[in-house]
């Protein structure tokens, strides 16, 4: 019993926080996976990946009922994103666990660079050809793929900067339309971790419980922030926690 609640309240964490602010909460389950119920990092990313389906449904309808997600720029972002998820399942199977923290970490801070970035780049959107950021937007969604099923996340740290810098997106939409796609590929990454084994199926019964309330409420809540606070929040948050991933000290050898 005290596993379930521990799970369900990891879950409903990472869901208020992944609703918040339009990413899985991968980087919120992740760390308390390894840290408080003792699993190794490529099983923790296995599980969150699993969870995380659940996170797009639920963030995904709740944005999806203000009118912010865009089916097109989704459907170009997840067909890549599905063909590419299991290799990067396959990949974090391999990786011990230190590499992956650091990758993990690296991978975040450079998203949040991106998001900083986006004064220098705001009048992209506008003069990119339409057929360009098609093409863009499907090479960002086999990046996120990959990534995806590597790391545990959503992807949203990638997609969201992405459609907001290449499509013109406000904030509200380009997390709305990260968590629809999360489904798919969040599907494909969290199968092929089933099968390798990398998933701690005993705890779904808490974290799916947990984060399909939480990221309705994180869903829910973030309709009301204005568009520059939830921008900071989604840097800060991703910032923090790619320093402590950069900062893992690789193990003594005996």
């Amino acid at each position: 019993m005290e596993k379930h609640l521990v799970s369900f309240g990891i879950g409903l964490a990472a869901g208020l926080f992944g609703g918040l602010i339009g990413l899985g909460g991968g980087f919120i389950m992740i760390p308390l996976l390894v840290g408080w119920l003792k699993l190794d990092q490529c099983r923790a990313h296995g599980t969150s990946l699993a969870v995380l389906i659940f996170t797009g449904l639920s963030g995904a309808a709740t944005y999806g009922w203000h009118g912010n997600v865009n089916w097109p720029a989704a459907i170009a972002l997840a067909a890549p994103a599905v063909v590419t998820a299991a290799a990067g399942a396959r990949l974090a199977d391999r990786l011990p666990d230190w590499k992956l923290k650091r990758a993990f970490g690296v991978f975040l801070i450079f998203c949040s660079a991106l998001l900083l970035l986006r004064p220098c780049f705001s009048a992209i959107a506008d003069h990119l050809p339409a057929h360009i950021m098609l093409a863009a937007l499907l090479v960002v969604g086999a990046f996120t793929g990959f990534l995806s099923g590597l790391m545990g996340v959503g992807g949203g740290t990638i997609m969201v900067p992405a459609m907001i810098l290449l499509a013109g997106f406000s904030q509200h939409l380009a997390q709305g339309t990260a968590l629809l796609v999360m489904v798919p590929a969040g599907l494909v990454g969290a199968w092929t971790h089933w099968k390798l084994g990398n998933v701690a199926s005993g705890l779904l019964y808490g974290m799916i419980p947990g984060i399909l309330v939480g990221t309705f409420m994180g869903g829910s809540l973030a309709q009301f922030i204005p568009e520059d606070p939830l921008r900071w929040m989604f840097v800060f948050v991703a910032i923090y926690m790619g320093v402590r991933y950069v900062a893992t000290v690789k193990p003594d050898v005996c």
